[in-house]
């Protein structure tokens, strides 16, 4: 691209991802000439690096869908509230994350400037309007992650986590490239628009391009973590330091749900009938089946979100491949509302965990409620939500996925969706059960700034304010899918 063709637009649409990139330059900057006593310098700034990201996405974001940067860059209402989402999402993270790391002496820049470059590879992503742009994002987005998970460099279980999410995620990587480049081979345009116009004229008859959407369709499953391309989540997850963990957990999904959205539906929707449908319909089934059946044998908390997390990706799948409006506002709302839980659910081992202690597994939970009745409130409303259970979000999510599937025609997909939810409610109950019903294994009081409380508890309170007022992220969600 001929800098000299770059136009004021181009610069207004992507403001904030210059403002990121640059914030975080400097912030890396700063961080060579700080001493261990003063890296809540970089925290600051990261915070405000995001902050301000905020204010420019809230006040230039554009009101009508703007293409820009000759076709490889798309501002739209969806893109701003997803990069809105991120950003609360990546600011909480590193709000639970900075005490954490700081009580066992692994408060070092590296994490917030690496967690500044995976924002703006989701940025870049949520916007992308062509192939090279989504792969771009892909990739920072990655490698960025792969580092965090290796980030304690003492610890052998990290390590052997960072090196299986290296070698799967690139075979995943290479198998979007891969089919990207058969999809702009049989297209010959790298531009999603163009792509469903090509798309729409060929039909699902030409078999290069159904060729490409199979591994596309793979790259993406990969992203999500749905079965069967899901060894990777349980083990990572365990692995990371909580800390980690909570960021991989919730920021990267929204990412998940932009690769998915622009690619399938934007770029290949036409395929949606006689193509991608019924892959994703194989994904979003096996999904819901292994999550949810395999997190009852689980006694390691983070393993047990883990496959939570694979079950929930089978709903947010179920919302996408309805190929409707109604089904991509509600995988949106769904994607969101997980978020929304799965940092909280993170934040509550945190604030149980103290230095030479990880409060990782169930057993841990035991009797919380005797050892602080708000806190184990606070879990009960995040369990009750993941479960499903109304009035919290976590019901309105599931009921608005189910709705839209039903709305296709289909019946047998809505069953087995209630049906595994019923079961993935058992090892939610668990954690209430143990936290209200079993004496506590020990006494020491809970850890954890006062920030760190305070935004516990609105995360745990907005789980259900959310669902007491549903219609507001509802109709949000609605308003922006074209």
């Amino acid at each position: 691209m001929n800098p000299a063709n770059i136009t004021r637009l181009d610069l207004a649409l992507a403001a904030p991802e210059i403002f990121v990139l640059a914030a975080t330059c400097v912030i890396l900057l700063v961080d060579l000439f700080l001493q261990e006593k003063n890296r809540w310098v970089t925290y600051a700034l990261s915070l405000l690096a995001i902050a301000g990201a905020s204010w420019i996405t809230a006040t230039t974001g554009p009101s009508v869908r703007t293409v820009a940067w000759h076709g490889a860059y798309v501002g739209d209402a969806v893109g701003s509230l997803l990069k809105l989402v991120a950003y609360g999402a990546v600011a909480v993270s590193f709000l639970y994350g900075y005490g954490y790391l700081k009580k066992r002496a692994l408060l070092k820049g590296e994490y917030f400037v690496l967690g500044l470059f995976a924002l703006l590879g989701i940025m870049v992503l949520i916007s992308a309007n062509n192939l090279i742009t989504l792969y771009l994002g892909v990739e920072l987005l990655a490698l960025s992650l792969y580092a965090m998970v290796a980030f304690n460099r003492d610890s052998g279980v990290a390590a052997e986590a960072a090196i299986k999410y290296f070698v799967l995620g690139s075979i995943a990587s290479g198998s979007l490239l891969y089919g990207m480049s058969i999809v702009y081979g049989v297209t010959g345009t790298l531009e999603l628009g163009r792509i469903a116009e090509v798309a729409a004229r060929l039909g699902p008859n030409q078999i290069g391009l159904l060729f490409g959407l199979a591994f596309i369709v793979v790259g993406v499953a990969f992203k999500f973590g749905a079965v069967p391309f899901h060894m990777w989540v349980p083990d990572v997850y365990h692995g990371a330091p909580t800390a980690v963990t909570l960021f991989l957990s919730s920021a990267p999904k929204l990412a998940s749900f932009a690769l998915a959205f622009r690619l399938l539906a934007e770029g290949l929707g036409p395929l949606h009938a006689n193509g991608w449908g019924g892959m994703v319909t194989i994904l979003a089934v096996l999904s819901l089946a292994i999550g949810n059946v395999v997190a009852i044998a689980q006694t390691n908390l983070k393993r047990m979100l883990a496959y939570s997390t694979i079950s929930h990706v089978g709903f947010i799948l179920l919302g996408i491949l309805s190929g409707t409006s109604e089904g991509y506002s509600a995988a949106l709302y769904y994607t969101i509302t997980y978020v929304v839980m799965s940092v909280g659910g993170f934040g509550m081992v945190i604030l149980l965990s103290r230095a030479g202690f990880e409060a990782d597994r169930l057993a841990d939970f035991k009797g919380l409620n005797a050892r602080s009745p708000w806190f184990a409130a606070v879990m009960l409303m995040l369990m009750f939500s993941m479960a499903g259970v109304p009035p919290f979000v976590g019901f309105w999510a599931k009921l608005a996925v189910i709705q839209a599937v039903l709305h296709t025609g289909s019946l047998w997909l809505p069953v087995v969706a209630v049906l595994f939810s019923v079961v993935g409610a058992y090892y939610y109950l668990r954690v209430v059960k143990l936290m209200y019903f079993d004496e506590p294994t020990e006494w020491e009081r809970l850890e954890g700034s006062a920030a760190l409380r305070f935004v516990l508890s609105v995360n745990g309170l907005a789980v259900l304010g959310l669902g007491l007022f549903p219609g507001l992220l509802l109709a949000l969600c609605a308003g922006v899918i074209p």
